[in-house]
């Protein structure tokens, strides 16, 4: 009897323990955090950082300060996830963390992201971590709910992990630098517009209107989308022109453009939420693709 109670009592531990860890790792968004750490390892080997030890303390930091902003973000609207379906299962709306724990989790991971690259890296990459975390989760988190012109604040934010990789390395910012900012900037007006449409319904139960026209879901919001994706075309081979990279990768980063462009066009033709769809996961490989061949296109 005792050896049965403490083999059920050993493992009701190692579920807590399991659960604890998932409901963590949901509060870090995984997904969305890998992507951002990924953007600015392209900045920190576009400036000349190499594939040594230092990276791993690099992606270290850079996961944690988002880490940070992505629960400090999960706090703020813990109410507003338990209306919208995509977020009600999260670990505040549910109560499987209490907000006291999330807010020492979001402390702790966000002060020892901030020192790292701080004190290993350089005072200006850490500077930079602080904005992006403090603009996203401070600044974008309450602006959704009052204007569409939240997605542009909260792109400053997405746009900086290439600039805090670049700060990293060389501890100043140049204009290759900013013209990966830049780069990742428009791309997230595109991508935000996308997933809007696909979950506006969900949205609008929260309150959020992202969407950039009154029209909402139609013409007038394709047409914002096609604008910034044939921008984007522009942009995006201006560091190879400018900066006298290899002109042979103008031609793979010209295709990526034109598929993108393309399914905005065809979401214009057809503003329907499965043309959104695709246009929302074109946007997830555009990015990381043209970063890397633009990184490639400064080595080879």
């Amino acid at each position: 009897m005792k050896e049965s109670t403490k083999e059920l009592s050993l493992e009701l531990a190692i579920q807590f323990v399991y659960q604890r860890l998932m409901d963590y790792t949901m509060m870090t968004k995984m997904r969305l955090t890998s992507s951002v750490v990924l953007s600015s390892i392209i900045g920190y080997l576009f400036a000349g950082g190499s594939f040594s030890f230092q990276i791993v303390w690099f992606i270290i930091a850079g996961f944690l300060v988002t880490a940070s902003a992505n629960s400090i973000n999960q706090i703020l609207e813990k109410d507003l996830d338990r209306l919208m379906n995509r977020t009600k299962n999260r670990p505040l709306p549910t109560g499987r963390l209490s907000v006291p724990e999330s807010t020492l989790f979001a402390g702790l991971t966000g002060v020892a992201g901030l020192t790292l690259l701080y004190v290993l890296f350089s005072p200006l990459a850490g500077m930079l971590g602080a904005l992006s975390l403090f603009s996203y989760a401070f600044i974008y988190t309450p602006l959704k709910r009052l204007t569409p012109f939240a997605v542009f604040v909260g792109a400053i934010p997405g746009a900086l992990p290439p600039l805090i990789g670049w700060a990293a390395v060389s501890g100043e910012l140049t204009i290759v630098a900013w013209t990966l900012f830049f780069i990742q900037f428009v791309w997230q007006m595109p991508h935000f517009w996308a997933i809007a449409w696909v979950a506006d319904e969900d949205y609008k139960k929260a309150g959020f209107n992202l969407l950039p026209t009154t029209e909402g879901k139609g013409i007038s919001t394709a047409i914002m989308i096609l604008i910034y994706n044939v921008f984007l075309l522009l942009i995006s081979i201006l560091p190879i022109i400018l900066f006298n990279l290899n002109l042979f990768f103008i031609i793979p980063i010209v295709i990526c453009n034109i598929f993108f462009v393309k399914q905005a066009i065809d979401l214009y033709k057809k503003p329907e939420d499965a043309l959104a769809k695709k246009l929302m996961f074109g946007s997830f490989g555009y990015l990381p693709v043209v970063m890397l061949l633009l990184y490639f296109s400064s080595i080879l």
